[in-house]
This record gives C-alpha cells, sequence and structure tokens, in this order.
C-alpha cells in the first residue's frame, strides 16, 4: 500500500509541476513576476524563496498553483511593468492556456515512449477475418471466420488501416461489403449489406470483426520521430474520448441525472495502483491519459479553471475593457469552492464505492456499471 500510494503521489505531482511549469515559463518569459510556485493547495507546509520566487509544498496534495503579481487585484500591486493585469491580452491568453498545452505535450511524449519500447502499428494488406464477435452486426449479416475484405462501398481495400478509416467515416451508416469466402477452387464473391455500432467508451464504430495487426520496430534513432506522430495522434484520440464523455456527464446533469462515470482522486488511486502493477509501459501509458484529461477539464470555462480565465478575457476582448479585477477574483474564489466541494462529493462517492466493491480489483470491475 506505502508503494501504491507513492506511485500515485508520484505521477500526481508530474502532472501538476509539468502544467504549472507552463504557466511559470511562460509568465517567466514574458516578464511577469512568478511570486510563488506551489505544489498542492494552501494552507503552506514549507517554502523556500529562491530569487524572487518562492517555491512551496501546501497541506492539500491535490492541483497546484503559479501566483502572479498582480495576477486577480490591483492593490498591493508594486511594479505595474511586470504585473499579469497590466499585460496584454494575448500575452495574459498564453500564460493561461501554458499549462493546458505543456499536458497536451506530456500526454505525447508518454505515449511515444510506450511506442518505442512496444512498437508501432503496421497496416497489414489482407484484411482477413479472424474471429467473430457474438451479437454483433458482422455475425447477423452472416461473415465468418477465413472471409477476406475486398471493398467498403466499391471502394478498393488497400490495407488494415484504409478498411478500419473506412468503417469509422461510415459513422455508423449502412454499408456494402464485398467478400470473397472460400479458396482456391471454391472461390465466392459476396456482398452484404450491414451498419457498424458505435462504442459507448471510446466513440468508435464496429462491426465485431477481429482483423489482423502487425508491429514494426524501425532503428532506435527513428523511433522519436515516429513516437511523436503516433503519439499526437493517441492524444487527439483521447482528447476527443474525454471531451465526449464530459459533454455526457454535463447534458446528464442537465437533465437530472446524477454523473455515475466521474472519479476522483481514490478512483484514480485505485486504477494508477493497478497500472503500475501491469508494467512501467502501462503506468507511462495511464499517465499519457491522465494528461490529457486534466488538459480538457483545464480548458472548460469555469470560474477558477484556466478556461475560466481565458473566458475573462475573452470578455474584455468583447467589451473592450477588463472586467472588474475584484469581480472577477471573487468569482475565481467562489469557483474554487465549488470545485473543491464537487471533488469532495466525488471523492466521498469513490470511498463508498471501493468499499461496496470489496477492494481495488473489484472496484475496478464495477467502475462502468
Amino acid at each position: 500500500m506505502i508503494v501504491s500510494i507513492l506511485i500515485f503521489l508520484v505521477v500526481l505531482s508530474v502532472l501538476i509541476l509539468v502544467h504549472e511549469f507552463g504557466h511559470f515559463i511562460v509568465a517567466k518569459r514574458a516578464g511577469i513576476w512568478v511570486e510563488e510556485f506551489g505544489l498542492g493547495l494552501p494552507p503552506r507546509a514549507i517554502g523556500k524563496k529562491i530569487g524572487e520566487t518562492i517555491y512551496s509544498l501546501n497541506w492539500l496534495p491535490f492541483g497546484g498553483f503559479v501566483r502572479l503579481h498582480g495576477e486577480n487585484v490591483e492593490e498591493g500591486i508594486t511594479d505595474k511593468k511586470r504585473a499579469f493585469l497590466y499585460k496584454s491580452k494575448k500575452t495574459r491568453a498564453l500564460v493561461v492556456t501554458a499549462g493546458v498545452i505543456m499536458n497536451f505535450l506530456l500526454a505525447i511524449l508518454a505515449f511515444t515512449i510506450v511506442y518505442s519500447f512496444s512498437g508501432f502499428p503496421a497496416p497489414v494488406k489482407t484484411v482477413k477475418v479472424l474471429d467473430i464477435v457474438q451479437g454483433s452486426p458482422a455475425l447477423t449479416a452472416g461473415i465468418v471466420v477465413g472471409d477476406v475484405i475486398k471493398k467498403v462501398n466499391g471502394h478498393e481495400i488497400k490495407d488494415t488501416t484504409d478498411f478500419q478509416n473506412l468503417i469509422q467515416e461510415s459513422k455508423g451508416k449502412k454499408v456494402i461489403l464485398e467478400i470473397q469466402s472460400g479458396g482456391g477452387d471454391t472461390t465466392t464473391v459476396k456482398h452484404v449489406t450491414l451498419a457498424a455500432l458505435q462504442d459507448k467508451n471510446d466513440g468508435r464504430y464496429y462491426l465485431g470483426i477481429v482483423i489482423p495487426s502487425d508491429i514494426f520496430f524501425p532503428p532506435v534513432w527513428q523511433r522519436p520521430f515516429y513516437g511523436a506522430y503516433y503519439g499526437f495522434k493517441d492524444a487527439l484520440s483521447w482528447g476527443n474520448i474525454i471531451a465526449r464523455g464530459l459533454w455526457n456527464v454535463i447534458t446528464g446533469i442537465a437533465a437530472g441525472q446524477a454523473p455515475k462515470e466521474l472519479s476522483g482522486p481514490v478512483g484514480i488511486f485505485a486504477v494508477t495502483t493497478e497500472a503500475a502493477k501491469n508494467g512501467i509501459l502501462t503506468l507511462i501509458n495511464f499517465v499519457g491519459i491522465l494528461s490529457v484529461n486534466l488538459a480538457i477539464l483545464n480548458i472548460i470555462p469555469f470560474p477558477a479553471l484556466d478556461g475560466g480565465r481565458l473566458l475573462f478575457i475573452g470578455i474584455e476582448s468583447i467589451i473592450g475593457k477588463k472586467v472588474v479585477p475584484k469581480v472577477e477574483a471573487t468569482i475565481h474564489t467562489v469557483g474554487m469552492i465549488i470545485l473543491l466541494l464537487i471533488l469532495l462529493a466525488i471523492t466521498i462517492g469513490d470511498v463508498k464505492h471501493l468499499i461496496t466493491a470489496g477492494g481495488i480489483s473489484n472496484f475496478l470491475s464495477t467502475m462502468g456499471k
């Protein structure tokens, strides 16, 4: 348990430090006075001043912050040239969004590392059906193991990647597959019409067939480039999945439904522990997913989040003047209180779920139910 807690704290710290470092470095480059760089939320446990900046560890181990000179209110500003409030809208927007960008970059790096060691996906030219999922559209349409899919809606398939892309592009609409069955003198060609189903978890469309897949290992010096490409694609893919899930939660709340799929620190701790058991690459991959998650959540236009601060800059651009700093600061404070209360409620729910499930393993298996 102690090792699991340490791993969880390291993962959480890396995610937060990378995010806050984005704000920190861009603010520094813009000539803004960074008064404090904090890990965790106040009250402060310990702090050390290096140069003009205090580096602190705080008692609440969730989140982090960068305190900029003149960030929220005009009172107490001693150096207007280096105060956040007096910088241009473009500069302030860059500082605000830097944390989100850094989290996406961390995700790309994490996925790059995983690909570099586990290999890169390679398309296979022949789309041969290796297995059929029970109850799937493919089974209903009469597709059988051994069939070779040659065309989709008259489009000749080049390889497995081409086939997968065509199915995703169909968006669940009916498609006509040209299939080659049998072999040798008994080879026949048939056409089947079916529609792909959408997976509720990742939003992707599937027919319910297993097709060949392959991996390749390029020379070591090429792996960072391949990794960056596939890592970027994965970061975008997970961003899309997370945004969809978040939108479903928001629309569910608007419809009066309590969110069932949200996890707080306890839930993340449970999944992190399980990921660590499956090896370092699984853990690194999970860090990438969490980093994308943090980026998406932070860009939401809600007070106290980066997206909320960006929203006020947008309002300033529309009305031609700043929102009264004291008013904005109050709104962000209220937003932070609401976020902490939501976090507390989710944590209590996680604990209840964990106890009911009888442990982490059972808890994980019942998360989606």
